[in-house]
């Protein structure tokens, strides 16, 4: 398995534990796929962080705190900073 696939993995994982919404960690695959396509595409915080919570308000109709968002945001980027420092 090459390291882009592992990384996929790994922030799919990560982003499914999140479960800001409380309705269990197998019912965010669409959002998941979305967020590891944005986590490739941009590397700031902030604006990924917004990118979540519109994703998960498009999905759910409800609005997850910026904060939050940024959080996961920090954790997801750290996990791609880290793995293309191995590549």
């Amino acid at each position: 398995m090459n390291e882009v696939s592992k990384l996929n993995i790994e922030l799919v994982r990560v982003i499914k534990e999140w479960d800001p919404l409380s309705i269990g960690i197998d019912d965010y695959d669409t959002e998941a796929a979305d967020v590891v396509q944005l986590v490739h595409q941009l590397d700031d915080v902030a604006e990924l962080g917004k990118e979540i919570q519109a994703i998960y308000h498009f999905s759910y109709e409800e609005v997850i705190p910026l904060s939050k968002c940024e959080q996961l945001a920090v954790q997801l980027l750290a996990l791609k900073n880290n793995s293309s420092c191995e590549l």
